[in-house]
């Protein structure tokens, strides 16, 4: 686990550059503060902060790697965990005759990459994000992992290409960021910004699932993408008991290994717990190989936004010491600041406050924790997943009467019951879905944005998405969406920089590649129904997970904005954000503090909406403008705990 940055130029490599190599890893020294080293040649510099969780003492990078006719060929820097990392070594072994010269699991990348080629990375299962440089070719390999757990930001200057796991490094090189109107009103209807866009025009994100290489010839340097993971749900009909049972045993033995795999370390591994199915059953099934296995949660003593008692009762049940670590009002004003410049680019996701301080509890205690992000996506999660069945009955309506139906629910009174639910009945999934995260609707913009403009839509995003799940059921093509948006765009990027601000390293065994080749064939009634969601992983982990957390509602962790932005100190504070903001450019402030007076009015739950204005002015303000300061704490941790 790292941060990494590499810069490749043009034509020969200068000191200037060198030396913002040098400086601009300071920026992510929270990724690594174990070990760090910058390694140059005549045309490429690879910086590197590592937090160091296998071969401890042997595995540092950057990695020089070759075969025994060149032993210094190859130079790699490598962001992550491959957990079949033993199972590769003995196969590189075994077919090649390779020797290692370390313990690591970084090895197996460039030895596989050598001897195979780009495909090597479908052999790997794990979360990544890696440069190799071939210093005979004169190239530049990467590759980020199938469902984009861990970052890379790009960038593309005058003299060469910057690669990083952040994008605060990479502004070393391209300085202030810059805005492009249609990603900040994305972001302001999606609450992230989608890849592989970055806020900041300079910048761009490899894709997740993705590889590319770095070439160079008489016309310039040649940037190549690739996609080598394309996720595709295949429902499977599930006839009868035994093909149920058969089913049920196939999701918990993949999890079970999935789960062991990932707790392969040479530290301490923990695990959140925030009282939901998923974390619980990762908790539980890690306990099987950590008898002594921590976790962890966070709460808000304010009603209806803590898990913390069942989270604690899930503890108890599974047999594991639990932490918790509470969260003031004051903690999450004040603290927002630098959360958003851990962010990079803006996210709207206010459990990322609670995420950095449970992150904060664990890391005092472990350097490893286990999650349990994906499993919504994977086994059919969202309530909104059941969209589909409840607008059966509308859908299934001739299109001429269906748009009908759509005139009578823009005629309807607003809040008038069943309104909504005419209007989404009245237009296809492609148009009314685009992802679990909805914060504006396009048209609620034109007071707002002051670039508002009505030819960027959502479906920008999403038509290419849909492109490839024509045929699939409606269930499934709303998880594809999601894999592609919200999971990487929020769930993921919060998951990864609020851990990594603490120096914690977050592992997530749902997304891994054999437990989704299980998933996506589930069928639909497996998934959800009026009553329940992910049917089959609740059956299939029956036996594993404390039955008071089996059939029980997830929350996950809660923030209570909607509360705080209407008592004075919350009010307050977003006023001050808003007068001193200066993104007049962007955002009509007196249509933000209309939003905010509603809001505290009780006229209208607008709490989601302030809190991605104010966090996008945040963002804006240290990024952009770089008129707000932050006061970032250096990380200070022993390299073992």
């Amino acid at each position: 686990m790292c941060g990494l940055m590499g810069f490749v130029a043009k034509q020969e490599l200068t000191s200037s550059r060198i030396e913002q190599v040098r400086q601009a890893m300071t920026c992510q020294r929270h990724r690594g503060p174990d070990d760090t080293d910058v390694v140059t040649d005549a045309r490429a510099c690879f910086g590197f902060n590592r937090l160091s969780i296998i071969d401890i003492e042997h595995s540092q990078q950057p990695l020089r790697w070759g075969p025994a006719d060149d032993p210094e060929r190859y130079l790699l820097v490598f962001n992550g965990e491959i957990y079949n990392y033993l199972e590769l070594r003995d196969q590189l072994t075994t077919q090649f005759g390779v020797e290692f010269q370390t313990e690591g699991d970084g090895e197996p990348i460039v030895a596989g990459f050598h001897h195979v080629g780009p495909e090597w990375v479908q052999q790997l299962r794990g979360m990544f994000a890696f440069l190799i440089w071939d210093s005979r070719e004169q190239t530049l390999f990467g590759a980020r992992d199938p469902f984009g757990i861990k970052p890379m930001y790009y960038a593309r200057t005058p003299d060469g290409y910057g690669f990083s796991s952040e994008a605060k490094s990479l502004r070393e090189l391209t300085g202030p960021a810059v805005i492009e109107p249609a990603t900040l009103q994305h972001y302001l209807v999606l609450q992230y910004v989608p890849e592989p866009a970055s806020m900041d025009d300079h910048l761009h994100r490899l894709e997740s699932g993705c590889y590319f290489t770095l070439t160079s010839d008489q016309e310039g340097q040649q940037f190549t993408q690739t996609r080598y993971f394309e996720p595709q749900f295949d429902s499977r009909p599930v006839k009868g008991e035994a093909e149920q049972q058969e089913l049920y045993a196939s999701i918990r033995s993949a999890l079970e290994d999935s789960v062991a795999k990932h707790m392969r370390a040479d530290v301490t591994v923990g695990a959140f717990l925030s009282g939901g199915i998923d974390s619980t059953a990762i908790a539980a099934l890690a306990k099987q190989h950590n008898p002594d296995l921590l976790t962890f949660t966070t709460g808000f003593k304010t009603d209806g936004y803590s898990e913390v008692d069942v989270a604690a009762e899930s503890a108890e049940a599974i047999g594991v010491k639990h932490f918790v670590r509470w969260v003031d009002e004051h903690e999450l004003f004040e603290t927002l600041p630098l959360i958003v410049w851990y962010l990079d680019d803006p996210v709207a996701d206010p459990a990322l406050v609670p995420l950095y301080f449970v992150a904060n509890e664990a890391r005092k205690h472990v350097k490893v924790v286990l999650s349990g992000e994906g499993a919504d996506e994977l086994f059919g999660g969202y309530n909104i997943y059941r969209e589909p069945m409840s607008l059966r009955p509308l859908t299934a309506l001739p299109d001429p009467l269906r748009r009908g139906l759509g005139a009578v629910s823009r005629a309807l009174p607003r809040g008038f019951r069943g309104k909504d639910m005419l209007r989404r009945g009245a237009i296809n999934l492609e148009d009314r879905y685009y992802g679990n995260a909805r914060i504006f609707r396009e048209e609620q913009l034109a007071g707002l944005l002051n670039s508002y403009d009505p030819a960027v839509s959502f479906r920008d995003v999403t038509d290419e998405i849909y492109a490839k799940s024509a045929d699939w059921d409606p269930i499934a093509r709303m998880q594809h969406v999601d894999l592609f948006t919200w999971l990487r765009g929020d769930i993921l990027v919060k998951a990864d920089r609020m851990t990594m601000a603490n120096s914690l390293e977050l592992r997530v065994p749902f997304l891994d590649r054999d437990v989704f080749e299980v998933a996506r064939h589930i069928p639909a009634s497996e998934k959800i129904s009026r009553e329940q969601s992910k049917i089959a992983m609740r059956r299939a982990l029956d036996q594993i997970v404390p039955k008071h957390v089996l059939e029980r509602r997830k929350l996950g962790f809660p923030v209570p904005i909607r509360v705080y932005l209407k008592d004075d100190y919350g009010y307050s504070w977003a006023r001050q954000v808003i007068a001193d903001a200066s993104t007049d450019q962007w955002i009509e402030p007196q249509a933000v503090i209309d939003l905010l007076d509603e809001h505290r009015r009780g006229d209208a739950d607008n709490s989601r909406r302030i809190w991605a204005v104010l966090v996008f002015m945040l963002w804006h303000d240290i990024f952009v403008a770089e008129t707000r300061s932050v006061e970032v704490p250096r990380p200070d941790y022993p390299v073992e705990l």
